[in-house]
């Protein structure tokens, strides 16, 4: 097993512990039982909560930036191909160990500051859907309708129906093509 994949584990270890348990039990300490390795093997890796929980958003930050760039770019149609390339991704290829997304809100809990390249990207992400040959507004209101059920499920606030789910996502898919 390589450094890379020790690390990623750590980070899903980090991340199964604030999704089931919540964000003050993520101590180090319950990280390395959860990971299975030593304290001293997860200080090597991540030397301080706060170092683990920026491994943890810039790694979800890494998946996304890049999935929904090669989304967008493997698009044949330029039009709205931002913006359905987001939509697609925040729908059906959200990070393949669900718990990870979990690690923006250990950021906000831990320091705010760490998330810093999520909130980059978003800009980045914005400044692409307001420029994809859509109405901008329009544009906006489909991301921000995705971000909306992409939210309410971390919170767990609401998980939609996966049948309104479905056509809420051929709707949105749908706007992105008008």
């Amino acid at each position: 097993m390589g450094r890379n994949s020790r690390k990623v584990d750590i980070l899903h270890a980090a991340s199964k512990i604030v999704s089931e348990r919540g964000i003050f039990n993520l101590t180090l300490a319950a990280v390395a039982v959860e990971a299975g390795i030593s304290k001293g093997g997860l200080l090597y890796h991540y030397p301080s909560k706060e170092a683990l929980v920026e491994g943890m958003v810039e790694h979800l930050t890494n998946n996304y930036r890049d999935k929904i760039a090669d989304n967008a770019q493997a698009d044949p149609v330029e039009k709205g191909k931002w913006v359905r390339a987001y939509v697609d991704v925040t729908f059906n290829q959200t990070y393949h160990y669900k718990d990870m997304n979990s690690g923006l809100l250990a950021a906000k809990a831990v320091n705010a500051k760490l998330l810093d390249p999520i909130r980059d990207l978003y800009t980045f992400w914005q400044n692409e859907i307001e420029n994809d040959g859509i109405d901008p507004v329009k544009a906006t209101i489909i991301r921000l309708a995705t971000d909306g059920i992409w939210l309410s499920e971390l919170f767990d606030i609401y998980h939609i129906e996966q049948d309104k789910k479905d056509l809420v996502y051929e709707k949105l898919k749908a706007w992105a093509n008008e």
